[in-house]
């Protein structure tokens, strides 16, 4: 199977004009899409906005934004909005984000959360292809029509970890983006798992996007502390721990990919076997790795 490669490019700190440099460099290698994420800086549909014109023809994609702050038809017409700005080239990346997020900084319920986006996606397909709307369901309802000229209806996946999750990425949408899972756990759960309900559903082999932190690095071991230091509490929160633990892996440093560039390729090799679609790559480390990863990641697309 041929597998596309991604670049997630770290936005914190950054101008326009820097990301935009990243970005055309991107373009210019050869990859496939990039991607941001949803955090609590820039907003990642609108940092896409900015940061396309900088390009041409490369994809973008944000990896994910969280569906309970976003009514479907507030989504829809930023998404499209930004389509309309960027010649369509957008991936939109759903997902239910974690309760001490939605919970704990929105103080909205994440009651149910894979019944929630099931709704959702249910509501939002429609919406995104400019088609009246009317829907009703237990807790989410959406009347309306969004039309924007010249924009398509973006492509839909939904961050999908779990058995429900996976289920729903298949039967309604492209595919799936994961985080925290090897190419054990996509090989063994996941590509199965998704493959059988877009099967199911008539749908296309869905997509299935690793994101995975790596480093091109002559220390290993000093990386795998920092990414354990910055990213660790995300063992805790229970979709990571559940993916984690399909994987056997105690943390989530004990998913990244370290090494040099043979370790790293032969990693990737791996994924690819496994039935990964696209490899997102998520450079860590010190500046300097990060540096070197990133040239790596333009050399092998």
């Amino acid at each position: 199977m041929d597998m596309r490669i991604g670049l997630w490019i770290e936005e914190e700190g950054k101008s326009i004009a820097e990301l935009g440099a990243v970005a055309k460099a991107a373009e210019d290698a050869g990859i496939d899409r990039i991607w941001f994420s949803q955090r609590l800086g820039w907003d990642a549909l609108t940092l896409i906005a900015g940061v396309a014109p900088y390009t041409s023809t490369i994809g973008y994609a944000v990896g994910v934004v969280p569906v309970y702050p976003r009514h479907p038809i507030a989504l829809a017409s930023q998404a499209l909005s930004v389509q309309a700005l960027t010649g369509n080239r957008l991936t939109l990346g759903v997902g239910s984000s974690h309760p001490h997020m939605m919970e704990g900084m929105f103080g909205l319920s994440m009651e149910r959360p894979a019944a929630y986006v099931r709704e959702y996606v249910e509501a939002l397909g429609p919406l995104l292809t400019g088609e009246p709307t009317s829907y009703e369901g237990e807790r989410v309802i959406a009347r309306g029509q969004v039309q924007i000229a010249g924009a398509e209806a973006p492509e839909l996946i939904v961050a999908a970890l779990g058995p429900r999750m996976l289920k729903i990425a298949g039967e309604l949408t492209a595919g799936t983006t994961t985080s925290w899972a090897g190419p054990e756990v996509i090989e063994n759960f996941i590509r199965p798992t998704i493959d059988r309900a877009a099967t199911a559903a008539g749908r296309p082999e869905p997509q299935v996007i690793a994101g995975a932190c790596v480093a091109i690095t002559d220390d290993p071991d000093t990386t795998r502390a920092w990414i354990k230091s910055r990213f660790g509490m995300a063992g805790e929160m229970p979709a990571y721990r559940a993916v984690l633990d399909r994987g056997g892996k105690a943390g989530p440093e004990d998913t990244a990919v370290l090494g040099d560039e043979e370790t790293v390729a032969k990693e990737l090799k791996r994924y690819a076997e496994a039935g990964t679609t696209e490899f997102l790559f998520c450079p860590v480390g010190t500046d300097a790795e990060v540096e070197r990863t990133t040239r790596f990641a333009l050399d092998y697309a």
